[in-house]
């Protein structure tokens, strides 16, 4: 894993980009400044004055990019590849018929005068992924390819193991999802699977308790929830809380029981043990990835172009899937029988509103954002409980399970479900005892 320092091709450079890049993405990131009246991180700030300058013109940007979307698979002729492919590609055409329903104010009127419908999911949700995420991937780059990753990860290594039963290269992955996204996290854990760095239970693990949404994602969460002004206690107790989940749901049913066989035809390789200077690993190993990361501007218009493609697939199944998630929320009794599931765990951390909080939270497994819209004006524990457990709860059905189900790895939908329940029961006590401690 050590890199030879004569292996750079130029050690000065690569320590400057290590450090000036890495300080970008933490700054852009992390670090709290005072605009316009309000706290928040410059990325947050950012896409405000941007949205403020389209004003009203947002909504045919958000439309354009929903379109998009919608069309690109058929373009690519990827629509008919498998059932999970068709379902979506429908649905990313019913997000277009949504999106033009709200601009156009047509179809039945309740869609428009509710505000937890089209309203909240094309101006509040939609409008606000339109311009986070493709602003934010202007600067994951910097989080990700200038060796940050790789510097944490040396360090974090000692406790992976033992902690989560993965290797401490995985610690890669759990920071790809956290500051980059889940997809990325998943194509990397996918990649590592089949060239036989993980076993089928290690990638099981990370692919269903590491692999959650963002930090652009948490940023519309926390915004839609008013939770901007503790945007770091938010960001590093969902973190905080999203792996001692992980570290449980590691050791019981249906994780406990994945073989610890490795994909089939390929040569194992386990990861060796570091057992030298772990800051001098760390340091060299951040070096070499800064020195093959190339020109910066190049990686800026890569990452930029990921998450292009990642928000116009993203929002027309938001509008659709997130659509239907509540019109069963408010008319039917589907989530509110669920949400009886989550009840006492709600009431056993003293939640205000504990009903509310379990029955929205049921809907997480439709759209990890669809919590949120019940709880807007709830008070700030029962924000907080929901704004974490939406996050740690990692699996919902208009994102995460496609995507592991088009990788390799060996987990199937019913385990997905239940792991899903096991995933919000623990992460409503964990953060419900945090909300009872500071709020």
């Amino acid at each position: 894993m050590e890199t030879n320092e004569k292996g750079l091709t130029n050690r000065n450079t690569a320590i400057a980009k290590f450090i000036i890049c890495s300080a970008i993405g933490i700054f852009m990131f992390f670090v709290s400044i005072p605009y316009g009246g309000r706290s928040s991180i410059p990325l947050d700030h950012m896409t405000t004055i941007i949205r403020g300058f389209f004003g009203p013109n947002q909504r045919w940007v958000v439309l354009v990019i929903m379109v998009i979307g919608a069309i690109y698979p058929f373009v690519k002729k990827t629509w008919n590849k498998s059932g999970i492919d068709i379902f979506f590609s429908i649905f990313k055409i019913l997000g277009v018929v949504c999106g033009v329903m709200h601009i156009w104010r047509l179809g039945p009127e309740v869609l428009h005068t509710n505000p937890n419908l089209l309203p909240f999911l094309f101006n509040v949700l939609c409008s606000s992924l339109a311009f986070l995420i493709p602003l934010g991937s202007l600067f994951l780059a910097f989080l990700t390819n200038y060796g940050l990753m790789e510097f944490v990860g040396v360090f974090l290594q000692p406790l992976m193991r033992k902690v989560w039963k993965t290797p401490g290269r995985s610690a890669v992955d759990a920071a790809a999802s956290f500051v980059g996204s889940y997809s990325l996290a998943l194509l990397i854990t996918d990649k590592m699977y089949q060239s036989g760095k993980y076993t089928k239970k290690e990638a099981a693990i990370i692919a269903t308790g590491f692999a959650t949404v963002s930090a652009t994602f948490m940023i519309v969460v926390a915004r839609t929830l008013s939770l901007m002004d503790r945007w770091n206690f938010y960001f590093w107790t969902t973190l905080l809380v999203t792996f001692i989940v992980t570290a449980i749901t590691a050791r019981i049913y249906p994780l406990s029981k994945v073989s610890e066989e490795y994909y089939e035809e390929v040569k194992p390789d386990p990861e060796q043990p570091i057992n030298q200077n772990r800051f001098k690993v760390a340091f060299e190993d951040a070096l070499a990835v800064a020195d093959r990361s190339g020109a910066v501007h190049t990686n800026v218009i890569a990452s930029a172009k990921d998450g292009g493609r990642m928000i116009s697939a993203i929002l027309p199944t938001i509008m659709s899937i997130g659509m239907v998630g509540m019109l069963i929320a408010l008319f039917t009794p589907v989530f509110n029988l669920v949400g009886y599931v989550f009840y006492p765990f709600t009431m056993i951390v003293q939640l205000p509103e504990a009903l509310v909080v379990a029955q929205a939270l049921a809907t997480n497994i439709a759209e990890m954002f669809l919590p949120a819209a019940f709880v807007v004006e709830a008070s700030i524990q029962s924000r907080y409980v929901v704004a974490v457990s939406c996050v740690s709860a990692i699996i919902f059905f208009s994102a995460v399970v496609p995507c592991i189900l088009a990788t390799k790895i060996p987990v199937k939908i019913p385990h997905m479900v239940l792991i899903w329940f096991e995933r919000v029961i623990l992460s409503i006590i964990l953060s419900g005892i945090i909300a009872l401690i500071i709020f």
